[in-house]
């Protein structure tokens, strides 16, 4: 669905993605993880088309058109395709949950003030799936850190774009709304033949929600591959540098992990 191919990019004469590679495939979710400052933000933006590249491409493709170079193709057509939840979603205007919802639905061909009754009806079914029911006249700029989280994903969902990049989507949520985030996205990716790239500080919900998982580490891929092949104690030690301990969660199966302090 989308696939990066040697992409790098510098700010200034700062290199801050050095030769990245990867494809994200339809149903996957990818998880990306490092520190601050890696790159994980630039990469989601040269993803998106949103900044240039210094060298290498970015391949955009729907489920029945052959991929296409992104900077070749107008924002209305990227819009259609890819959904991004930012770190950065202050609303400094006071707009009300449901209009902001709907702005997400421009894309689709509605103009303001000329939704369908299709439009109101997938953004009030984004809102009910984010927990966010009763909120549809409330305004943005008088919601919580964590309320305006869930109304920023709930509008990436609301337009249907088969691609969602999300940037730390589970910041500022409680520990049930961050599995409602993961367990929301995952159903989308199997059953709307859609895929997700999760940037995210939790290594313990990418080891149970992703697919695959990539480790950044100054600007480079460290590591990429499956959670138990990519979070090795040796891995997150080099990237992170902080010892943890590795064991096996119970419920899941899956790895767990605990730094070690």
């Amino acid at each position: 669905m989308i696939e990066a191919k040697n992409i790098s990019v510098s700010y200034d004469d700062r290199a801050v993605l050095d030769t990245i590679s990867f494809a994200l495939e339809r149903g996957e979710i990818i998880a990306l993880l490092g520190p601050n400052g890696a790159g994980k933000t630039t990469l989601i933006k040269a993803l998106n088309g949103t900044i240039g590249l210094k060298k290498g491409e970015v391949l955009l493709g729907s489920l029945s058109a052959e991929q296409r170079e992104i900077h070749a193709m107008s924002r209305r057509e990227i819009a259609g395709l890819i959904a991004v939840v930012a770190q950065e979603n202050e609303t400094k205007f006071p707009v009300s949950v449901l209009e902001y919802v709907l702005a997400g639905r421009f894309v689709n061909g509605g103009a303001f003030g000329w939704e369908s009754e299709n439009d109101f009806e997938t953004a009030k079914r984004a809102l009910k799936d984010c927990d966010l029911n009763g909120y549809e006249e409330r305004l943005m700029n008088n919601l919580s850190g964590g309320e305006r989280q869930r109304v920023v994903l709930a509008r990436a969902m609301a337009t249907n774009a088969r691609i969602l990049l999300l940037d730390e989507p589970t910041a500022n949520l409680d520990l049930a709304h961050q599995a409602m985030m993961f367990r929301l996205v995952r159903e989308r990716c199997r059953g709307c033949e859609s895929a997700a790239i999760v940037i995210t500080h939790d290594l313990n919900l990418a080891a149970e929600f992703a697919d695959k998982i990539i480790l950044l580490k100054d600007g480079k891929i460290a590591a990429f591959g499956i959670p138990a092949e990519v979070l090795t104690a040796e891995k997150i030690s080099d990237v992170f540098g902080v010892d943890v301990l590795l064991d096996e969660n119970p419920a899941s199966r899956k790895v767990r992990i605990t730094a070690v302090y």
